[in-house]
């Protein structure tokens, strides 16, 4: 696959004049997928399954599931899998023995498998822990299909500055981002009023404050459109995610940040729009089924089949649209402020969410007070000047660690 790309410009985003798209590919398209039993890399390997003959899979990479990654790689043929946990190599390699496939365990193994030829490197590792294998594989010149946030969140300056020097495609996975480069006209930039990110609003959209105190875990877990990891539908139940959607979409598209919109809308049939200076407000709709942006971004510029529901639009009847409540959803507002901030706010965010998140799925501390962590953490990071802009990813993962400590403080406190 040729990485020429609309996202290779001299700023972060499209370039007006984008270069001439590729021709289609005799050979099979090679593909790594970090990530690969999470629901990223579970969507990209069934589009592998219903298109054999277009795409090979050379390499998978998991966090602690051995002996699901072992099933996955025997079934692919892939030549090299590998297993984040450094506990879980002599599971992984017990599993594939006979089988002639390579295996590995923990950071090296990961980067390797990061490293491994191919075409495109899909980054669905969810957390901080997907950042530096993504980044690594950008620098040795991969195609990036993204969808792991914190590339963008906590390190985009550094990472679109690399993608440009090394002229190579950053693809956008997400559903929302990906409507916007499905339907933002590279040629009249100029003319773009804004964009907007659409949000389902969650399962507690019309849920009072008093009542959103005693949610659980369990009812914050059943998001009424998407199925999506753990971490992902918290941050969705919290708006959260729609504002690291957001401050990647910075990185992505060359707008200011006054361009850049949400919306809620929980039918999530429209998942980005582009408003034009004319008027004109061009939106890109669909079902509700990752497997649609994800394949996008494997076939771009072309188009795949996939047995994915179709619209019904004379069934659905009707659309609904609202503003964000940023009263009941301080977190959506926390992470525009972060965005606004710059520097290291939007990873220290990043980070004191995720440790916030998993306190409250282990039941230490309540729904609102994920939001309330993640305030305590930005404000003592800035008060300690804690929050410059990191210089590498090294100074990220430093800025990350910090963060999550200083989380697990405001949890203690929380939690006593």
């Amino acid at each position: 696959m040729t990485p020429s790309n609309r996202f290779v410009s001299a700023a972060p985003g499209l370039e007006a004049d984008p270069a001439p798209r590729p021709s289609r590919s005799t050979h099979r398209v090679r593909l790594v997928v970090l990530g690969a039993t999470g629901s990223i890399g579970k969507s990209t390997l069934d589009i592998v399954r219903h298109h054999p003959d277009r795409y090979e899979v050379v390499a998978l990479v998991a966090g602690r599931r051995a002996d699901d990654l072992a099933a996955l790689a025997r079934e692919f043929n892939v030549s090299f899998a590998a297993i984040a946990d450094p506990q879980g190599g002599g599971r992984l390699a017990e599993a594939l023995s006979g089988s002639g496939i390579a295996s590995g365990a923990g950071p090296s193994a990961v980067a390797e498998a990061a490293l491994y030829p191919a075409d495109i490197v899909v980054a669905g590792i969810v957390g901080a822990a997907g950042l530096a294998p993504t980044f690594a594989a950008l620098q040795a010149g991969r195609t990036i299909a993204l969808a792991n946030k914190e590339c963008l969140v906590c390190a985009g300056d550094l990472f679109m500055a690399e993608a440009r020097r090394q002229q190579v495609a950053v693809l956008p996975m997400d559903s929302e981002h990906n409507a916007i480069f499905q339907v933002l006209e590279s040629r009249n930039l100029a003319e773009v009023e804004k964009i907007v990110l659409t949000a389902s609003g969650g399962p507690f959209r019309t849920t009072s404050l008093e009542d959103m105190r005693k949610v659980t875990p369990a009812e914050a877990l059943r998001h009424p459109n998407w199925d999506m990891g753990s971490r992902i539908t918290i941050d969705s139940a919290t708006l959260m995610n729609k504002g690291l959607e957001v401050i990647e979409a910075s990185h992505l598209f060359p707008l200011s940040h006054d361009q850049l919109d949400v919306l809620v809308h929980p039918q999530s049939v429209i998942h980005g729009m582009v408003q034009y200076k004319d008027g004109s407000l061009l939106a890109q709709m669909g079902s509700p089924d990752m497997r649609t942006p994800i394949a996008h971004c494997l076939a771009w510029p072309h188009r795949l089949d996939l047995p994915v529901a179709r619209l019904d639009l004379a069934r659905l009847a009707t659309l609904t649209f609202e503003a964000p409540d940023l009263t009941r959803f301080p977190a959506l507002g926390l992470a525009l402020a972060a965005m606004r901030s710059g520097g290291g706010a939007p990873a220290a965010l990043n980070a004191a969410d995720e440790e916030a998140v998993a306190a409250f799925l282990a039941g230490r501390i309540g729904f609102l007070d994920i939001a309330a962590v993640v305030a305590d953490v930005l404000e003592a990071l800035s008060g300690a000047g804690a929050l410059t802009a990191p210089a590498s990813v090294e100074a990220v993962l430093e800025l990350d660690g910090a963060a999550r400590r200083q989380a697990m403080k405001a949890i203690e406190r929380r939690a006593a």
